[in-house]
């Protein structure tokens, strides 16, 4: 039997804000109960002050391009993969899906061969793959390679949705796939989402009902809400089921427009995501993409042309922006970042929340919400300073 640990002397994280008086008990890689701190329980467990700080369940990523000075896409292996994982659990990021930007079938195969090899093998933190195409239009391209892009076809089908390691997430543009493809994959169980796409409402709609989950990127390289044409943006606030992701840099979305996109989406349905680049937790503020220098300046990633590139944007921060820029409680700050994307990736029974049975990954915050520590399946990683 593991040992019990008791983390007490912290804020628990609850529905409505965190809670003082209490003490989350970790067996293993679960959490055993969250009981008060004068339970019997807690005197005769291996006790670990967190000094007052907040506790928080972990945040999860549903979009990670790179990390650590590393992208994903320069080199699809378990080594990368470590190392962007590395340098996001610095930000209290627990769980992430590396994300493959549009490129060739041979780094698709590479890349989910990659991820499948890291869940394997244990590597803290990697949850799953995300493909952000190539089956993309080219309107709506943002930085990606449009050289690359291309119609998705029966191997592709078959490839994306054999059975793996963890999840699998496929943006695309709902105008350039068949419904009956957007389908098979969903059955198969892909999280099929929208983005990068010039659709209008309607086609949005056959797709949504045809089994897409989700947006990339909400407002960001998609038609946006008309009066007359809802496109894209309006049909992603008016299905109650789907979840949209956010950026909550305050350089890809105004403050005003998070504030009114989760006002009217579904309670729930509201995802923190980051789109990081490989300036998160680097002194680099430089990479390349697509054989393209992109800068980080002032926490915004842009080309020479000012096309955005990703971003500079950690979940801490983001959960930070949320509450000071979007004006949400920390409580419900901390679900867009943790419990809703768990369960936008079908997690919801393990990952995302503080209670008995869930797995036992935290983010311990100080009162500025900077990470001082974070968990992962119960074992501590000291962050640095930041």
């Amino acid at each position: 039997m593991a040992t019990l640990t008791a983390l007490v002397d912290a804020r628990v994280m609850g529905d409505h804000g965190p809670r003082e008086g209490l003490a989350v008990l970790v067996e293993g890689e679960r959490i055993h109960a969250v009981v008060p701190a004068d339970d019997p329980r807690v005197a005769r467990a291996a006790r670990v002050g967190l000094g007052g700080k907040l506790l928080l369940p972990g945040f999860i990523d549903v979009q990670v391009n790179g990390g650590g000075g590393l992208l994903f896409n320069d080199a699809p292996t378990v080594d990368t993969l470590r190392g962007i994982a590395a340098a996001h659990r610095q930000f209290g990021t627990v769980g992430l899906l590396p994300t493959l930007i549009t490129d060739t079938a041979e780094k698709m195969r590479a890349a989910l061969e990659a991820v499948d090899a890291a869940i394997a093998q244990g590597v803290p933190g990697i949850l799953g793959i995300h493909l952000e195409g190539p089956f993309l239009a080219p309107a709506r391209k943002g930085i990606h390679d449009a050289g690359l892009f291309r119609p998705l076809d029966d191997d592709d089908l078959a490839l994306i949705a054999r059975p793996r390691r963890g999840v699998t997430m496929l943006t695309l543009a709902p105008e350039r796939v068949s419904a009956d493809a957007i389908r098979r994959l969903s059955e198969a169980g892909v999280r099929v989402v929208g983005g990068h796409t010039g659709a209008d409402y309607a086609t949005v709609r056959a797709a949504l009902d045809a089994g897409l989950c989700g947006f990339t990127h909400l407002y960001n390289a998609m038609t946006p809400l008309g009066s007359r044409e809802p496109g894209v943006v309006g049909a992603a606030l008016d299905d109650p089921h789907s979840w949209c992701g956010l950026i909550a840099d305050g350089h890809h979305v105004h403050p005003a427009a998070m504030r009114v996109a989760i006002a009217a989406k579904a309670r729930g349905r509201m995802v923190l995501v980051t789109d990081a680049m490989p300036p998160v937790g680097s002194d680099d503020p430089t990479y390349v993409l697509n054989g393209q220098t992109i800068v980080a300046r002032d926490g915004i990633c842009q080309s020479d042309a000012g096309v955005l590139a990703g971003s500079a944007l950690d979940m801490a921060t983001g959960v930070r922006n949320l509450v000071g820029l979007a004006g949400l409680p920390l409580a419900e700050a901390s679900r867009m970042a943790s419990a809703y994307p768990a369960d936008w990736l079908g997690l919801a029974r393990t990952h995302g929340r503080l209670a008995a049975g869930y797995r036992a990954d935290f983010a311990v915050l100080d009162d500025a919400l900077r990470v001082a520590e974070t968990w992962i399946g119960g074992v501590r990683h000291t962050a640095r300073r930041h």
